[in-house]
């Protein structure tokens, strides 16, 4: 391999990576992409976002079948779950996905190297393509993708088998019938529901004092009375302290707690991923909390080295790494990249969903900021109803003097999707008056944020 060629080297084939890599082809760069796995989309699309989401997906569908049909006038008897079939499809999807990226790398004329990549110098990789074999190559440019790994904890380490990670929860052949989740955050939530839906008895154990807990308190409220009223028991502010016997074992306010457990799902949080890389050797310095560290241009402290996505500061999201390579590669290439790392949407995907972007409303309150606020229930909205969504609302904040969009929060179904429209608002730094005058269509989930928009001057149509 002539490693001359290359213009740009990116270790790590994940949303970040990948995106990086393609956007710097397209840019006319000769492009080399390197990961250890054969298949392309890192962690994200192979045991990450896309596998949870289809796992969602199906036990949705499963627990539509088994408990709401009727209630439209379907009869379905002798509903049951398969579960091998289930994880056949997600896996078609996972392979479909991760097939489509590969297609595009070769269209775009990346180079795809598989291998575990590791610095010689600034300039300079070696990959080990096996265990007796590796290659050097050579770029102007190195960008560091790597993404992150789940967080083991000390006294509780994986085994695969009782003690998972969320890689072992998309694959668990068989409903536990007891599962203990370690950590309220969106793959603890998310993964707590698939396997609830299906039939498993989930336990939700959190040492903060409340689930997702970026999101402000009223919100948090409700979504909890929610996921309770599906059966997920959620345990806040208790400290877990081990596992033996199949017993989870917690305090809380000096108490003892012990939760029987056949399978626990260790979700408490990622770490960046950049074991073996020998960064020393490039010259690329870490921070105080162990991410690679950058400046305002995804810059490491080595001369041409550059480092995006998880590796860095900022929030774990895949598409916060992706808007982070798109940017690099520009810069790379000559060209403005821009990144607004103020306005990145974070999302639970449970049903129904929790989506938020910019300042909360307890935030804003804790930093002195004024604000207006505009609620609207999806109760009052008639697609919701229809869709059998009502539960949730829309919330805005806005400065109390410009009226200017501070930020979002949205519980309901699709708040995912519900919540671009505000970042688009918010992007050219959009008002709640803006928002409440743009045109919705009727009828759609979508007019709840109109409505949200319009209560923050108290002049919803739909709510008193």
């Amino acid at each position: 391999m002539n490693s001359s060629l290359f213009d740009l080297i990116v270790i790590g084939a994940g949303p970040g990576g990948y995106v990086c890599a393609f956007r710097a082809a397209q840019l006319g760069l000769k492009v080399a992409l390197i990961d250890k796995r054969a298949a392309l989309g890192g962690t994200c699309l192979n045991v990450g976002c896309i596998p949870s989401k289809a796992l969602l997906a199906s036990s949705e569908h499963f627990l539509f079948a088994q408990k709401h049909a009727s209630e439209h006038g379907i009869k379905i008897d002798g509903v049951s779950i398969d579960v091998a079939s289930m994880l056949k499809k997600k896996d078609g999807i996972v392979s479909k996905l991760t097939g489509g990226v590969a297609a595009l790398a070769k269209a775009r004329k990346v180079t795809v190297v598989t291998g575990s990549a590791s610095f010689v110098s600034a300039n300079t990789v070696r990959v080990a393509t096996s265990a007796s074999e590796s290659s050097e190559l050579t770029a102007k440019n190195i960008v560091i993708a790597t993404g992150s790994a789940p967080v083991e904890l000390p006294f509780m380490k994986f085994d695969g088998e009782t003690v998972i990670s969320s890689d072992h929860a998309i694959s668990l052949p068989a409903v536990p019938k007891k599962l203990v989740v370690v950590g309220g955050g969106a793959i603890g939530l998310e993964l707590g529901s698939v396997w609830a839906r299906l039939g498993a008895d989930v336990t939700i154990v959190e040492f903060l004092p409340k689930i997702a807990a970026a999101n402000d308190d009223d919100i948090v409220r409700n979504f909890t009375r929610i996921l309770q009223k599906q059966g997920l028991k959620i345990e806040c502010g208790a400290k877990v302290t081990g596992f033996s016997k199949g017993v989870l074992t917690a305090e809380r306010d000096g108490k003892v707690l012990e939760f029987p457990a056949d399978k626990v799902l260790v979700a408490v949080g990622r770490r960046p991923y950049a074991d073996n890389l020998n960064l020393a050797a490039a010259g690329v310095e870490l921070t105080d909390k162990k991410r690679i560290k950058v400046d305002s241009h995804l810059k490491t402290t080595a001369p041409g080295v550059w480092a995006i996505g998880d590796v860095i500061d900022g929030p774990m999201l895949a598409h916060k790494a992706e808007e982070d390579g798109v940017a690099v590669a520009e810069w790379i290439a000559g060209k403005h990249g821009h990144v607004n790392w103020d306005l990145m949407p974070a999302i639970i995907y449970t049903e129904p969903e929790v989506a938020s972007v910019g300042l909360g409303e307890d935030a804003a309150k804790a930093k002195g900021i004024a604000v207006n606020i505009g609620k609207f229930n999806f109760a009052a909205n008639a697609r919701a109803l229809a869709n059998d969504a009502g539960d949730g609302y829309v919330k805005i904040i806005a400065d109390a003097k410009t009226d200017k969009i501070l930020g979002a929060q949205i519980l309901g179904k699709n708040a995912g999707e519900l919540i671009s429209e505000i970042v688009t608002h918010m992007e050219y730094g959009g008002s709640a008056e803006d928002l409440a005058r743009t045109i919705h269509a009727h009828p759609t989930m979508s007019e709840a944020v109109k409505e949200a928009g319009m209560a923050v001057s108290k002049s919803a149509i739909h709510a008193i």
